[in-house]
């Protein structure tokens, strides 16, 4: 379930395809991202949080379309909470691969015009990685804060 909070990044990679740590490539990637908060004007107060295997980038608040689902750590990012984002710009973006709305085996496959499904090629956390950085390039963002994150979110 997507949040209508959800905004998409699909400028990686900017000239080339993104090679995955396998050798293998991919065209025209997506990262499906949410932000909470303001970015300070000198970008310094960011905070990436990764989710596990299993999440999304819904971090904190409401579902849109399930006003009684709150994030997945929604008892820890907020404001006034442990990651204040009255404070903090933080950042969590669906994982590359992720049924979530980001480049995975649910998306076309630009070179046959029908989803990838067990065609998608094998990813690497190294790989996560790589869109996330080019995601915070992207924002404009330098240096983060901070990066956190639960089960595969803390392997990040």
């Amino acid at each position: 379930m997507l949040s209508t909070n959800t905004k998409f990044f699909s400028g990686f990679p900017q000239e080339s395809p993104l090679v995955l740590d396998s050798g293998q490539t991919l065209h025209d990637v997506t990262l499906a991202y949410e932000t909470y908060g303001e970015l300070d004007s000198k970008k310094s107060n960011a905070i990436l949080i990764c989710h596990a295997l299993s999440g999304d980038a819904h971090v904190t608040g409401f579902h849109s379309e399930n006003p009684t689902k709150r994030g997945w750590w929604d008892l820890f990012v907020g404001p006034g909470k442990a990651i204040d984002t009255n404070r903090y710009f933080v950042i969590c973006s669906n994982t590359l691969g992720s049924c979530y709305g980001s480049t995975g085996p649910a998306s076309l496959n630009p070179d046959t015009g029908k989803l990838f499904a067990l065609d998608f090629p094998v990813i690497t956390v190294g790989d996560m990685v790589k869109v996330q950085k080019a995601l915070i390039d992207f924002l404009g963002i330098s240096t983060l804060k901070m990066v956190i994150g639960p089960s595969m979110g803390g392997m990040q």
